[in-house]
């Protein structure tokens, strides 16, 4: 009666002294973490709610995924420049600055403002489907042309910066789901172009990541079903008040899209 219990016993400090071993170095990797989160309205975290006093219009989020995942793994720094707005050039001349040889991690979402994602959705909400169609033809003629070389530049800028980090470059979500369950708003037409242009978009930042050397992390599958008019809870804000938050991620889509994603690249 008394072997099996000594068995176990033996296992069981084998195990607990396993999984202190595997905390204590997790810790101990996470303290050595100097993170960096740079980029534009989806890395502030617009559309999330709880913003940051100290940051005003950049609207940094306590909900963004970088400041959940600062959270969650207490690195020996972090800091949030990502900004409301932001287009490539705010990154080379307002953001770039934070980091240096010391950075370790750094994530960003950049590129939707150059291409014209606001000029595009509010043409696309009150104009012709013809007036919607024309605007993200703009937008991807732009994207495949103009973008992939102020990415270049960016990334370039934040490897001779930060040339020790691990760089992490986050994607856009398709904003809807096509025969969603939506009864208002826009058509099915305007609603494909749209998402038709986050891919054309996404794929451009895909190719530009891979060439610099960086990860990219795809959120567009962990947001299937989650998008406006999806048939799961919504992580996406359709029209709303304040209408800067229109068509960004609420405080779900950041914690349950975005965080995984970033957690895993």
């Amino acid at each position: 009666m008394l072997r099996p219990v000594r068995a176990l016993s033996v296992a069981a400090i084998a195990a607990l002294l396993t999984l202190t071993t595997l905390y204590t170095a997790s810790s101990a990797n996470a303290a050595g973490v100097n993170y960096v989160a740079l980029g534009d309205s989806y890395s502030a975290g617009v559309g999330a709610g709880s913003y940051l006093s100290d940051s005003g219009s950049c609207e940094r989020s306590t909900n963004a995924y970088a400041y959940l995942w600062a959270n969650a793994n207490s690195p020996s720094s972090f800091s949030f420049v990502a900004c409301s707005g932001a287009r490539t050039g705010d990154v080379l001349n307002s953001q770039i600055s934070a980091l240096d040889s010391s950075t370790t991690l750094v994530s960003l979402t950049i590129g939707g403002n150059d291409a014209g994602f606001s000029s595009i959705m509010q043409t696309c909400v009150l104009g012709s489907d013809s007036d919607c169609l024309n605007a993200v033809s703009t937008g991807e003629d732009y994207a495949v042309n103009t973008l992939p070389g102020q990415l270049d530049q960016v990334y370039s800028a934040i490897r001779a910066k930060a040339p020790n980090a691990h760089v992490v470059v986050m994607d856009y979500p398709h904003l809807y789901q096509i025969d969603g369950s939506c009864i208002f708003g826009i058509g099915d037409t305007k609603r494909a172009a749209i998402n038709e242009a986050a891919d054309t978009l996404d794929g451009v930042i895909a190719k530009r990541v891979a060439n610099a050397g960086f990860t990219f992390g795809d959120v567009r599958d962990i947001f299937s079903g989650h998008e406006i008019c999806g048939s799961l809870d919504t992580w996406l804000h359709s029209t709303t008040l304040p209408i800067d938050q229109s068509y960004h991620p609420n405080a779900a889509g950041q914690a349950n899209g975005y965080l995984p994603v970033f957690s895993q690249s």
